[in-house]
């Protein structure tokens, strides 16, 4: 055993010459032991092998489990015979040299429209100001819409606590339902002005009463031509909705994305604010107090707000489709 070098040690050495050779004993030691090193516990084919493991669904191996946690993996291991022994902190080690992380999931669905590529294409082309190639005119607008429904007005059986220090702000559980509006917005992408409705309900009628609100005061009543993107919503959905709206207003462009891509749609992030900021906690009295807190935030939103910088790109959209399988990116719903 390498002795240890410590003060006694080194003052029972009197002579200069004597300490020099301990010292240069213990280093030739110290260096033999940092060749040898510790010995490997787990060979890398077995590492290999668990992080391959961990890429699969449970239920491949029979495991009555919907994901992986590295507890089970440690187990699934030990019970197939490839290891005796293996501790979950192992397994999470050696995930996190490759960020495999089988315990999270995401929900999302694949592109089931024929011609996905190209209906968003045109919609990514109005977000940067373009259209068949050339650059939209300074009279020539960009309007994003969508119904957000069913907002419920809760009135809560106890009355809602303000924020101490330290103690969030206290929201009863119960409530009274008070009825529910369903909330119409579109927005001009560009201009970043919202323009929003409550309706008891959904419908075409109620769309219809959005639509002539933009578009019958100025400056889209003269304008060259006002670009709707709407996904494909009951209420506006089709050639029957493009040939309805038009018939009113010649000079409105309806463009639908594809069909499960509202994520496309960037009145979608509007809603997501909306709901963040405005109605969570969801604590109103009556439909009109509900009401006025969402026209109030369209008026708030207007006055601290921007146009979305739009980051995705055509590009960005033929890496995501080329990520994806041919055979899984069009099969058919089931």
């Amino acid at each position: 055993m390498m002795p240890l070098l410590n003060d006694s040690t080194l003052a029972g050495r009197s002579s200069a010459s004597g300490e020099n050779a301990f010292l240069k004993c213990a280093c030739r030691g110290w260096k033999r032991a940092s060749a040898r090193g510790v010995p490997e516990l787990f060979p890398p084919e077995l590492v290999v092998q668990v992080k391959a493991l961990a890429c699969e669904l449970p239920s491949r191996y029979g495991a009555a489990l919907s994901r992986w946690s590295t507890a089970d993996l440690a187990r699934e291991v030990c019970r197939t015979g490839l290891v005796a022994t293996l501790s979950e902190s192992t397994v999470w080690r050696w995930l996190h040299q490759d960020a495999i992380r089988p315990w999270q999931h995401r929900c999302w669905i694949f592109p089931r429209d024929s011609q996905f590529a190209s209906k968003a294409s045109r919609i990514l082309d109005l977000y940067h100001r373009n259209w068949q190639g050339r650059v939209l005119r300074g009279d020539e607008f960009v309007v994003s819409a969508d119904e957000k429904t069913s907002i419920q007005a809760r009135s809560r059986c106890q009355a809602t606590l303000p924020t101490q220090p330290g103690v969030a702000m206290k929201v009863e559980h119960e409530y009274k339902r008070c009825g529910a509006w369903a909330y119409l917005a579109a927005l001009d992408l560009h201009r970043g002005k919202l323009f929003g409705r409550c309706e008891a309900q959904t419908g075409i009628v109620p769309f219809d009463r959005l639509v002539a609100q933009v578009m019958e005061q100025p400056p889209y009543q003269r304008a060259r031509r006002v670009f709707w993107i709407l996904d494909n919503g009951s209420s506006h959905r089709g050639q029957r909705c493009v040939a309805r709206l038009q018939a009113k207003y010649p000079h409105l462009e309806v463009v639908h994305s594809p069909v499960h891509a509202s994520w496309l749609n960037q009145i979608e992030i509007y809603f997501s604010v909306l709901q963040r900021k405005a109605l969570t906690p969801n604590d109103f009295g009556s439909l009109a107090e509900l009401a006025e807190r969402l026209y109030g935030f369209e008026r708030y939103y207007e006055s601290i707000a921007t146009p979305f910088q739009w980051k995705f790109t055509r590009q960005d959209l033929a890496d995501l489709l080329g990520k994806l399988k041919p055979s899984e990116a069009h099969r058919p719903a089931a």
